[in-house]
């Protein structure tokens, strides 16, 4: 029997905007000056270390491998969350002076849902903090309210792969994976929303295009636009060229 589609769980970092290279890289790199590091993470060492989500766990899995005389420091956890939260800043900073705008078909796909009442969410590793600046900036300054959920940051332990924030994220909204259709652009992400048992879409970006992608129902260039249509990648072939609607539903009952 299909079940019609009663909600949208969209990742931020990538899926939304591109906010990684331009974005948290640039604001990991500012914050790493006013700590008086040394670090500096370019286009191609960030693009490796986006293979472990979360921020404060990024930071220390880049000690481990390549600062470990860090990992003798006594408050090392206590200044990685201060480091991390000095990388929040800049982030924010970076997206209120409006250079970070959303990928194609975002907004309007946001806008249509919202019409016709079909429930929207977040499922993300990145802080509250950055969620609420994105959406704010790029939507509207209410924007934030009109998620269902937003699940961000250390609301579960486990990140992305795993698929907890998905759970909590289908639990507060009481519906079921068979009602609802994940958006996400990385193989980590995917692996989380596939584990939750979520039908998932793929739009990638320059960091993740490379990535293995099977399992997800199908991956695009973006979420297109009249104007811009999408590129198909991989998974179904289709007749429309932006994602609306009526073709997430097409998706979800294949």
């Amino acid at each position: 029997m299909n079940i019609e589609l009663r909600a949208v769980l969209f990742d931020v970092d990538g899926t939304l905007a591109d906010t990684e290279r331009d974005g948290h890289r640039v604001a990991f790199n500012a914050a790493f000056k006013e700590f008086g590091l040394d670090w500096n993470w370019d286009i191609a060492l960030y693009g490796a270390l986006l293979l472990v989500t979360g921020g404060k766990e990024r930071i220390r899995y880049f000690i481990e491998k390549y600062r470990s005389d860090i990992l003798n420091r006594s408050d090392l956890d206590d200044w990685v969350e201060e480091l991390h939260k000095a990388k929040t800043k800049h982030f924010v900073k970076l997206l209120k002076h409006g250079g970070i705008p959303l990928r194609p078909g975002v907004g309007r796909l946001i806008h249509q849902l919202r019409e016709q009442k079909i429930k929207i969410a977040i499922a993300t590793t990145t802080a509250p903090e950055n969620v609420t600046a994105l959406l704010e900036t790029t939507l509207a300054k209410d924007a934030p309210s009109w998620f269902d959920v937003i699940g961000a940051g250390d609301i579960v332990s486990k990140k992305k792969p795993a698929p907890d924030i998905y759970y909590w994220t289908l639990e507060q909204l009481r519906l079921s994976p068979q009602q609802c259709i994940a958006i996400e652009d990385s193989a980590n992400g995917l692996h989380a929303a596939l584990a939750a048992n979520l039908t998932t879409l793929i739009t990638v970006n320059d960091y993740t295009r490379r990535q293995d992608f099977n399992g997800a129902i199908a991956v695009l260039s973006d979420l297109g636009e009249p104007s811009h249509p999408f590129t198909e990648i991989a998974g179904i072939t289709f007749s429309e060229k932006w994602v609306d609607i009526h073709l997430l539903n097409y998706l979800k009952k294949r």
